[in-house]
């Protein structure tokens, strides 16, 4: 204990909230959010930022006198919650889908971004003590970029940190280089194929991702296993029932991703829904705790005590006083979105349980996502799932205090994804703020300094997000509104966020969905909980095996591999001398082939966006060879990383 707190004490120092370093978050915010809206909108996916905001702040800061790992910390966490606050863009199109809106206003966008993103910070502060420092949660990306910014700090291990580096480097070109090579159509990204199976169908795949590879390294056997157990329930149970008797083969292929986008993933979503609350029982006690230890820190700080630097939070009272004051700019939005319109005779009871949603539903969403972020990280979080079970219980809400008036259905829809709209801002913040706490509390940084510093990004991806819709929405409009173009942007989450929404007040959805997955989800809970009580150290997750159910194949499928690669990697580095330290060399590799994926895609999304094409990149013409290329590049490329972290591990 006495090293650790010399070693914290060493630090103090060290300059971390600065002036350039926030000048250059934001600098660095501009183009993550800019790449991240765009790729939301066209694909329905956007990337974890904090990797490359770390790898591209170190290579700033280096040229800069006094520069240190822990104001690199800060830097990239400022990018970090402002390129992952523009999943916001998962529900706030829906408005302009749904014909309620004709565009962004700057203001009333801006708004709703930054208070949602500045309750998801406030709501995880006292969740660090609970899943971070008093969790064994992996954090696979939070790990990936503080070892990131250890091997590029200078005050390290010279030696060490410069194999590490090379270890990064090697892993981070060759992912790179795959990831170029599927954007050219050389090599494909993913392989799968359609059959039958007995009476219906169904589909099975993998992505030829190596960053997913590192992601799995990263998170460990026990949650792959558990994402496998969910791939077997929807794809092998699930999808062939749900698609009954296909005779023609060749409508396979529609007929199963219809199923799966219209029937499976809200099973999914019920699964996960129930795995969350249980999850929340679960972890109440910690929170609680962490609340407790929270205030006790805040005493002892006032009553002029000394607190180990990596133990100072923003203090409770003022965390508590931020989300109280929030709820009344959150009441005047609402306010200034019902006045004029047909619902307006309603304001008084519609603010009221909007506003109470969003004060009680905050901790109950913050916890799960960042569980979730810390289960399998940011990046393949299904932070949509949270968005459609926000949106359903809002709307469930809001239609049983309207329900026998004249409201109209489309009105209280849009209202309610208004109000789903700031709750989401706390769900993809709190999402990705646990993730960087943790890199801060293996860099040994000041909590509060990185706290300020989340609330500083928030603010700059508020400031671009609304001007960057707007261009979108001119430039090229949205699928399923009036006047939308062959170029329109598919926007695939508010699509299915608006339908969901829509279902609940013109009583479309099916429920049966939604309570069959509760019923898997209760029963995994129950295989879970006979498993910690009877075994030794075995666990089946159920949130882990929602989301195996809920994602595609191709993510469900790759991220195990990984963790069994890591696994096999790992038991033979335990048999070695020096095994601590060929592991750490594997967890670096790992976080090599996660950067130089993620780097490539700021770089790409900056390409498309420029280009406005489908595919810039796109010189051949793919097909079969094109599979059989990625699949023996894929192999090779996670061979040689092996081996060659194998072989640097032997020099240690």
């Amino acid at each position: 204990m006495a090293t650790t707190e010399t070693a914290a004490g060493s630090q103090t120092s060290l300059r971390e909230l600065t002036l350039r370093g926030i000048i250059i978050g934001g600098l660095i915010t501009l183009v993550f959010t800019a790449a991240n809206v765009y790729l939301g909108l066209k694909v329905g996916l956007t990337f974890a930022t904090s990797i490359p905001a770390a790898v591209i702040s170190m290579a700033i800061l280096r040229k800069f006198a006094g520069h240190n790992i822990k104001e690199n910390n800060i830097v990239q966490t400022i990018a970090s919650a402002a390129g992952t606050l523009s999943a916001i863009i998962f529900v706030l199109p829906g408005l302009v889908m749904v014909g309620y809106w004709t565009g962004f206003s700057f203001l009333e966008t801006a708004a709703v971004c930054a208070i949602g993103g500045i309750l998801g910070v406030m709501y995880s502060i006292p969740l660090r003590r609970a899943l971070v420092t008093g969790s064994d949660l992996p954090y696979p990306e939070g790990v990936a970029a503080a070892e990131v910014l250890k091997v590029g700090d200078d005050n390290g291990n010279h030696v060490e940190n410069a194999r590490g580096l090379r270890v990064i480097l090697v892993g981070g070109l060759v992912s790179a280089g795959m990831s170029l090579l599927a954007a050219m159509k050389a090599a494909a990204s993913s392989l799968g194929s359609y059959f039958k199976l007995g009476a219906g169908a169904t589909t099975l795949g993998m992505s030829l991702s190596p960053a997913l590879i590192g992601v799995g390294h990263l998170v460990g056997l026990p949650v792959g296993i558990a994402m496998l157990v969910g791939v077997g329930i929807s794809y092998f149970i699930l999808l062939p029932w749900k698609t009954g008797d296909i005779t023609a083969v060749a409508s396979l292929p529609d007929v199963v991703d219809t199923v799966f986008s219209d029937e499976i993933r809200f099973i999914g979503v019920g699964a996960m829904a129930i795995a969350a609350i249980w999850t929340l029982l679960k972890i109440i006690g910690p929170i609680v705790k962490g609340i407790g230890e929270s205030l006790t820190s805040s005493r002892l700080r006032k009553a002029g005590q000394a607190v180990d630097v990596t133990e100072r939070d923003i203090p409770f009272p003022y965390v508590v006083t931020t989300i109280v004051l929030l709820m009344l700019p959150i009441g005047l939005l609402l306010w200034d979105f019902v006045q004029g319109t047909d619902i307006h005779e309603h304001m008084g009871v519609l603010i009221t349980v909007s506003v109470l949603f969003t004060l009680l539903a905050g901790l109950i969403i913050a916890s799960v996502c960042g569980y979730m972020a810390g289960l399998i990280g940011a990046s393949n979080s299904p932070i949509s799932s949270i968005g459609i079970i926000a949106v359903l219980a809002a709307s469930l809400i809001i239609a049983a205090v309207t329900r026998g008036t004249s409201a109209d259905p489309l009105s209280l829809v849009a209202y309610t994804l208004f109000t789903a709209a700031i709750v989401f801002g706390i769900a993809t913040i709190s999402n990705d703020n646990l993730q960087d706490l943790k890199t801060g509390q293996l860099v040994g940084a000041t909590p509060w300094k990185q706290q300020v510093a989340l609330v500083i990004g928030v603010v700059f991806g508020s400031l671009v997000i609304p001007p960057i819709l707007q261009v979108m929405l001119t430039g090229f409009g949205f699928q399923g509104m009036e006047g939308a173009g062959e170029d329109a942007l598919a926007a695939p989450q508010a699509a299915l966020m608006s339908s969901v929404a829509s279902g609940i007040f013109d009583s479309s959805l099916d429920w049966n969905l939604i309570f069959l997955g509760a019923g898997i989800g209760a029963i995994l809970i129950v295989i879970d909980e006979t498993l910690q009580r009877t075994t030794a150290n075995k666990s089946l997750s159920p949130l882990a095996a929602g989301m195996g159910m809920y994602l595609p194949a191709t993510l469900s499928v790759t991220i195990p591999i990984g963790a069994l690669l890591g696994y096999f990697y790992n038991r033979w580095a335990a048999k070695q001398d020096g095994a601590e330290a060929k592991k750490r060399l594997g967890t670096l590799a790992a976080t090599g082939l996660i950067v130089g994926e993620s780097l490539f895609g700021v770089v790409n999304a900056a390409i498309i966006a420029a280009s406005g094409g489908d595919s810039p990149l796109e010189i051949f013409v793919g097909g079969p060879a094109a599979n059989w290329v990625g699949a023996i590049l894929f192999v090779v490329v996670l061979a040689f990383v092996y081996r060659y972290t194998a072989k640097k591990s032997q020099e240690a």
